[in-house]
């Protein structure tokens, strides 16, 4: 058995039915995790964990919806027993735009499931299980988060919260749980669409990698935080952006 194996533990992982949540779940379950795939229909949750297979379970739970959230906590410890790990993916972006032009509803959409969902799924897998067992919560935030740009206001102001956030439950909840965060740079997902699919190679060339990411580069890194190989980090921030930040790398050529 390495560090990296999670035989014998359950994870839960919302927003699991594409993108970077599905490919996280597949990374889990390849790792011996067994995995609780979450999405707001039962029918595209149940879809998810048929292709991730390894024993994988879809349930329909909505991110916000806490009276959702807690009967997929409740079931996921009928049916395995525990939870080990839990992934915060679910994520979501009306807002966009200039801060100024947004409503309420959009504003509020963006912070009940990029920022609450978090709190919401992480205080109830506290309470139903890590907080006397342990465990590992990893979120997903955004280098978004970190810095400014034209039309994300809204959503990148709730990956820096979620970003403070997952410091804060880091503190609040050592030594038994430990609560880090992926930050993703542009990723081949549909949520980021609209970044990449028209000027794909642009936004690769303006990396120092050369490359979009694909949702498996950001899995590994997730597996990574749920396994022990990590077991001394807690509280931190894992950017996954492929050189995004850095810049062109060929400026230095």
């Amino acid at each position: 058995m390495t560090a990296l194996d999670l035989t014998g533990r359950t994870a839960i992982v919302t927003g699991a039915s594409r993108g970077i949540g599905l490919a996280t779940a597949r990374s889990l379950a390849e790792a011996g995790a067994k995995v609780v795939l979450t999405s707001r229909s039962q029918e595209s949750a149940e879809k998810a964990a048929v292709e991730v297979g390894h024993g994988s379970v879809g349930y329909g739970a909505h991110a916000v919806d806490e009276d959702a959230a807690k009967a997929c906590i409740d079931f996921t410890l009928d049916t395995f027993g525990s939870i080990d790990v839990l992934v915060n993916n679910a994520g979501t972006n009306p807002a966009y735009g200039p801060v100024v032009d947004q409503d309420h509803a959009r504003f509020a959409k963006t912070f009940d499931v990029n920022l609450w969902a978090p709190v919401l799924w992480t205080s109830l897998a506290v309470r139903a299980w890590m907080g006397e067992h342990g465990g590992s919560v990893i979120n997903t935030a955004s280098i978004g988060g970190m810095g400014f740009e034209a039309g994300l206001g809204v959503y990148n102001a709730s990956k820096a919260a979620l970003i403070h956030v997952t410091k804060q439950l880091a503190l609040e909840l050592s030594p038994s749980v430990r609560v880090n965060a992926v930050a993703p740079g542009v990723v081949r997902t549909r949520l980021a669409e609209a970044l990449w699919k028209e000027h794909e190679q642009l936004v690769a060339d303006a990396s120092a990698l050369g490359r979009i990411g694909e949702p498996e580069d950001v899995a590994s890194a997730v597996a990574f935080l749920a396994s022990d190989a990590s077991a001394w980090m807690t509280g931190e921030i894992m950017v996954i952006d492929g050189g995004q930040r850095l810049g062109n790398a060929q400026a230095f050529r």
